[in-house]
């Protein structure tokens, strides 16, 4: 499983968070994703750790806390949804007039 870390500092580093989650266990990986036309972080990161136990403890220290200049958000990451489109989705199920009726 993988950690979300959200509410980062733009000036946060792969190296930052893996010596702040370190101190709760082995740091597998690091990843913070950045803006595809910028380059500049997105402000969140997922952290991967050695042993879900290593994540719990570090999930319960670091939610909330305050860490360059921000409160951080630590949770279990959700696995990533498939938003990338490819067929504009519900055309309405068949329906005559093209719309679904939903109550």
């Amino acid at each position: 499983m993988s950690i979300y870390v959200g509410n980062l500092s733009y000036e946060v580093t792969q190296e930052d968070l893996s010596a702040v989650f370190a101190e709760y266990g082995a740091v597998k990986r690091v990843q913070l994703p950045t803006d595809r036309e910028t380059g500049r972080m997105r402000g969140f990161g997922f952290v991967e750790m050695g042993t879900d136990a290593e994540e719990d403890a570090a999930i319960a220290a670091l939610d909330g806390a305050e860490w360059m200049g921000r409160d951080l958000k630590v949770n279990k990451a959700k696995p990533r949804e498939d938003n990338r489109g490819g067929g504009g989705g519900n055309r309405g199920g068949g329906r005559s007039g093209g719309f679904s009726q939903r109550y």
